[in-house]
């Protein structure tokens, strides 16, 4: 799925959910609106920690359970309160879209530069998600990087053991440092739908060995430098199963490519798109289990359409609900915000979908809420 170019102010691309719910936005350039009093606040008390853990296979806040909803959007300050008006608890964003103007590379695949600009985008960007209290699942790196005009250097890195850990000290670390203290960024998803630099030819059709280390490192640095969870968008259950290709991200495979305790992941994230039913099913009807991951850590639907109807005619809503009591532990659904009516992102049906979410199961939507 072809994700959003950089966004200039803030360089992310977002999802939104009730469980997990994700989203992107299309070309996306609106501007950051960040002067007081634009929107007025929302009124908090006092609570419990709003940091987000794992407890067996499922998402725990305050010691009870959270499921995820949401989708993405790209002027902030409005779409954050929209969100928490209609009961979007999570939104995944994409830092850093197509490999350019974050973080820049040298032509061997080493880092050149860091751009500081974003850091401060990036805490504007965290502190609306805490004003709102929406939770945030930034993404780092994407298939994108690996394409196009920028795709000859982030291949040279990828194939480099000393630039994936030059990367991970340099960038991810700092990352850590930066926003742990923000409850409300809750996880990191290293990259989005790795499975392309595996299969496609003009993402380079880099080894799972290459790719995976880096997922490793990577994973190992963000647990021994924060409480932040961490995960993996993978396109495909394909690449997420042993029943399949082999799980590429399982503890066993990153540990065996990065010998390190902390080199795992926290939670399974994988996409679904209608085109996939024929060869792996649906996840609709199905528990993670039947759906072929597995299931010792909680598992997300983290990027999806948000048509009413899809491959089963089913109801936006309803797959909400389906999937949420057969033990999944969120859903986001892929959004765009170019005012069509007539496209399949519409926020409208994604509204109506969070709303009846939060109407069946408030508690896990808001659990920190009396």
């Amino acid at each position: 799925m072809t994700k959003a170019d950089y966004i200039k102010i803030l360089a992310i691309a977002v999802s939104a959910a009730v469980f997990f719910v994700s989203c992107g936005a299309e070309k996306a350039r609106k501007s950051l609106e960040t002067g007081d009093g634009v929107f007025s606040k929302i009124v908090k008390s006092e609570r419990e920690s709003a940091r987000v853990t794992v407890l067996g296979d499922k998402f725990t806040v305050g010691g009870e359970e959270i499921f995820f909803s949401g989708m993405d959007e790209d002027f902030w300050e409005a779409e954050f309160k929209r969100f928490a008006e209609d009961h979007i608890n999570c939104v995944r964003i994409w830092v850093n879209c197509d490999g350019e103007s974050i973080v820049d590379l040298n032509p061997d695949g080493s880092i050149a530069s860091i751009n500081e600009k974003h850091w401060e985008d990036l805490d504007t960007l965290f502190s609306l998600a805490k004003k709102y209290e929406v939770y945030v699942m930034p993404t780092l790196l994407s298939f994108d990087h690996f394409k196009n005009a920028s795709g000859p250097v982030w291949r040279a890195m990828l194939e480099s053991r000393e630039n994936c850990d030059e990367y991970a000290e340099k960038y991810v670390k700092e990352f850590c440092e930066r926003f742990n203290d923000n409850e409300y960024v809750f996880a990191i998803d290293l990259m989005n739908e790795p499975d392309w630099v595996y299969e496609n030819e003009e993402c380079g059709r880099l080894p799972w060995e290459d790719i995976s280390y880096l997922f490793a490192k990577c994973a190992a640095t963000i647990h021994e430098n924060s409480d932040m969870l961490v995960t993996v968008g993978m396109a495909i259950v394909k690449y997420n199963s042993d029943d399949y290709e082999g799980d590429k991200v399982s503890d066993e495979y990153l540990q065996s490519l990065y010998d390190d305790e902390n080199a795992y992941l926290d939670f399974y994230s994988t996409h679904y798109y209608n085109w996939q039913s024929a060869w792996f099913s649906t996840p609709i009807g199905k528990t993670p289990e039947e759906f072929k991951l597995h299931t010792d850590k909680p598992c997300m639907i983290a990027e999806t359409h948000n048509d009413d109807a899809g491959d089963i005619g089913m109801s936006l809503a309803d797959k909400y609900k389906d999937l949420c009591d057969h033990g999944w532990s969120g859903i986001l659904v892929w959004s765009q915000t170019d005012g069509s009516e007539e496209s399949w992102y519409r926020y409208d049906l994604t509204k109506e979908a969070t709303n009846a979410m939060y109407e069946y199961a408030p508690e896990k939507i808001r659990p920190l809420d009396d």
